[in-house]
């Protein structure tokens, strides 16, 4: 597809979210792309600016956000209802064949929804891309510890490392630094991502609870993270979770990351304050985020992320 019909289709595309979302009456907001905070998470860098004007203005560092969550979730808190934001956002060494360090994030949030009833709507999304161009793909929606049993015979909530690394081996990954999480992730990317076929919509639900990211943990004999992950075809496309709503625990879920980032030898990142002073406030709700551009990427066929840019990063 040449660069001015990929354009075009990144164009219906955002027409397509626009309309989406105004039929269920979900209202787009634009929230700042620089903030004062930043995100904790260690496996995301983030970018960095120096504000120049008055002291009185505020912190002089700023920080490009990596996705709109944290204001988005002080509007919720706020009494916002439903809402939507389509924009870009940036992350820091994320720059190859399917990342690009500027790109597009659509996400939204379903007030007294769960992450189940929003999976179904994050489908009918991306259903309707497909239809877009002439397409169309089956569903699997299979819980996260299933999957691994189908696919690998692992059961990835009790399995010791040592069975965990074992399919990888052919890969002789070093072991150094690597826990229980990690192989995890590895198994995902290395061998069930590659092998979920071209036309077919993989949603993958009710994570290890120590992959809770942003999402509440739901209790049991098993705890397990109430997020979902939707694949389409090997791309991973949109990751949404049933949101935590207590700062306590949220403080602690941020401190504990920069613990991890000062372990790696990385700069901790300032906590959002501004977050935690409303979060016990936000509503029951699910939110989601979507990657337009791997949405892109899958509707004009093709692996390469500089395919469906204006001008990737090399030659912005």
């Amino acid at each position: 597809m040449s660069r001015v019909a990929m354009l075009q289709l990144r164009a219906r595309l955002y027409a397509l979210i626009r309309l989406f979302f105004l039929e269920r009456h979900v209202l787009e907001v634009e929230t700042p792309i620089l903030s004062a905070a930043g995100n904790t998470d260690p496996n995301i860098e983030s970018f960095s600016t120096t504000f120049s004007g008055h002291v009185d203005a505020g912190a002089r560092e700023r920080w490009l956000r990596t996705s709109p969550e944290f204001p988005l979730k002080r509007l919720l808190a706020a009494g916002v209802g439903d809402c939507y934001e389509l924009g870009r956002v940036f992350r820091n060494g994320e720059a190859g064949g399917r990342h690009n360090p500027e790109f597009s994030m659509l996400e939204w949030y379903r007030v007294g929804w769960c992450h189940r009833r929003l999976m179904e709507e994050t489908i009918a999304l991306i259903e309707a891309a497909l239809a877009m161009v002439g397409r169309r793909a089956e569903v699997l929606i299979e819980s996260y510890r299933q999957l691994f049993l189908d696919e690998l015979g692992i059961d990835p909530l009790h399995a010791p490392i040592d069975e965990l690394r074992e399919p990888l081996a052919e890969y002789n990954i070093g072991p150094d630094g690597l826990g229980r999480d990690d192989w995890l992730d590895l198994l995902i990317t290395h061998k069930l991502q590659p092998a979920f076929p071209r036309d077919r919509i993989t949603v993958i639900h009710d994570y290890p609870a120590t992959q809770c990211a942003l999402a509440r943990i739901r209790p049991g004999e098993t705890p397990l993270a109430e997020r979902f992950e939707l694949y389409l075809g090997s791309h991973e496309v949109a990751n949404g979770y049933h949101e935590l709503n207590d700062a306590a625990e949220q403080r602690g879920r941020f401190e504990r990351d920069n613990a991890v980032r000062r372990s790696r030898g990385l700069r901790e990142i300032p906590i959002d304050e501004s977050l935690l002073k409303v979060l016990d406030a936000m509503p029951d709700c699910a939110g989601v985020a979507l990657g337009v551009e791997r949405l892109l990427m899958c509707l004009g066929g093709t692996d390469a992320i500089a395919d469906v840019l204006a001008f990737p990063f090399a030659s912005a």
